[in-house]
């Protein structure tokens, strides 16, 4: 084929334009850049009433935005009927102990601490994160997560769901942080990730049996936003 200016087939260069919009408009769904997710976890049938997560007091050095939907909101009263179940629990207190809990599960995952992870997640979720671990040790592969700062926590929904033992809320939320996320091969080579501080959004579903002693809030998913 003659590829001189002459007689360059248009129909390339209509497929290379074709090819860039498609791109562009790809991006635009995506969106940006997401963080720590091993493959998307179905949240369990039930909470689990062993562990802590939520413990109320967030160890961050910046605050983060907190966004709580209304009380004349589905989701605000919602959130109302769990404080009715359990008087002790306040949106505000719940977010900052997600604020904390967030850094340590990210952490424990890269660092591959189990025990951690044990007692912060949903035994589902728990064996998901060990089966992604096992994998990562097995390649030679390390993961390096630092959590630079978390911007925003919002609450987007809120399940109660009647169980013969109590009820079970589950609250999904929001986060939006700056990380560094870089996983390197045996060679210390990039597989994925970079070492540059690139903002995430991910959306955590927090799970607890209420009317139960003992019970508290529980990373029962994990999965991009």
């Amino acid at each position: 084929m003659d590829f001189s200016f002459g007689h360059f087939p248009v129909d390339l260069i209509l497929f290379a334009l074709v090819a860039a919009f498609l791109a562009l408009r790809l991006r635009s769904v995506l969106g940006k850049r997401v963080g720590f997710q091993p493959s998307p976890m179905p949240v369990p049938p039930r909470p689990q009433a062993a562990g802590k997560v939520i413990d109320g007091k967030a160890e961050q050095i910046e605050p983060a935005a907190y966004d709580i939907p209304a009380q004349g909101t589905r989701v605000g009263q919602l959130l109302q009927d769990v404080r009715g179940l359990d008087n002790t629990f306040t949106p505000q207190q719940f977010l900052s102990g997600v604020q904390t809990a967030f850094p340590q599960v990210v952490k424990a995952f890269a660092e591959g601490d189990h025990a951690t992870l044990k007692t912060r997640l949903t035994p589902a979720v728990c064996e998901s994160f060990e089966a992604a671990m096992a994998a990562r040790d097995a390649a030679g592969e390390k993961q390096r997560s630092e959590i630079k700062a978390i911007r925003s926590l919002a609450i987007e929904d809120v399940r109660l769901v009647r169980l013969d033992v109590g009820t079970g809320a589950s609250i999904d939320v929001r986060i939006v942080s700056d990380q560094i996320s870089l996983l390197t091969d045996a060679q210390g080579q990039p597989v994925t990730g970079t070492d540059a501080v690139t903002e995430f959004s991910d959306l955590w579903t927090f799970e607890r049996l209420l009317g139960v002693n003992g019970s508290v809030w529980r990373l029962a998913s994990a999965r991009s936003a």
